[in-house]
């Protein structure tokens, strides 16, 4: 599929001067599914504005448990904390979904940030949204159903894709989540028996939206929320 820069939310969203700068910097690129593009202490040269693609920021643990921090796709970017001084990421980001995305040199961002006030607004207000998405994810993985954090997964997950299907593993889906894979394996039988999902050889394709919002906890009405008035 065919994407131009645009069909990123912030790339979209930049003052036209700083499109006409920045827009022949960005290389595009094709991300496979489990493409580790970012690894955890390693120093960041580039960032990614996901075209089509879904990338989730992951924090694994020295025994060898892992655990989504957020999840990005064409609403945003990875790697945004460069623009606050980083030059490093504590976590690893993977691609979940495959598809299109841009890349960008940290120094090419860098220097817009700091030179351009419309630039800094819009990235240090979707550095906020991020912070939300962060802050929820610690909440409902300590404190909600596996149902309900499975429902709020698909439902950032597919806010930040174009289509209403999911290509994804149980297993990938429990790694993410922190849980065991049995226990995603039942939660995701038990929203296909109510008809909200179809889940066959790894593909998932939403029924009925409404239904899985109302079966989802508060956390992902406030991420959403949050992320709309900030990027908007």
């Amino acid at each position: 599929m065919k994407h131009g820069p645009d069909r990123n939310n912030l790339l979209l969203r930049l003052p036209q001067k700083v499109k006409q700068r920045v827009f022949p910097q960005l290389r595009q690129i094709e991300l496979p599914r489990e493409k580790e593009i970012d690894t955890a202490g390693e120093k960041v040269k580039s960032v990614y504005f996901p075209a089509d693609c879904l990338i989730s920021l992951t924090q694994d643990t020295l025994d060898g448990h892992s655990s989504q921090v957020s999840v990005v796709g064409h609403e945003g970017l990875v790697n945004i904390a460069i623009i606050m001084g980083a030059d490093s990421t504590p976590s690893r980001a993977v691609v979940v979904s495959a598809g299109t995305a841009y890349r960008l040199p940290t120094t090419d961002l860098k220097r817009e940030f700091e030179n351009d006030a419309a630039v800094r607004m819009l990235l240090l207000r979707y550095f906020q949204a991020v912070i939300t998405q962060v802050a929820h994810n610690a909440v409902c993985n300590r404190h909600h159903a596996i149902d309900q954090q499975l429902c709020r997964w698909l439902l950032l997950s597919l806010d930040r894709l174009p289509t209403n299907e999911l290509t994804m593993t149980q297993e990938s889906i429990a790694n993410m989540l922190g849980v065991r894979r049995e226990s995603v394996t039942e939660a995701a039988g038990r929203l296909q028996k109510l008809g909200i999902i179809r889940y066959h050889r790894g593909r998932i394709t939403v029924l009925d939206r409404p239904r899985l919002e109302a079966l989802c906890c508060e956390c992902y009405t406030v991420v959403k929320k949050e992320a709309d008035r900030l990027v908007a």
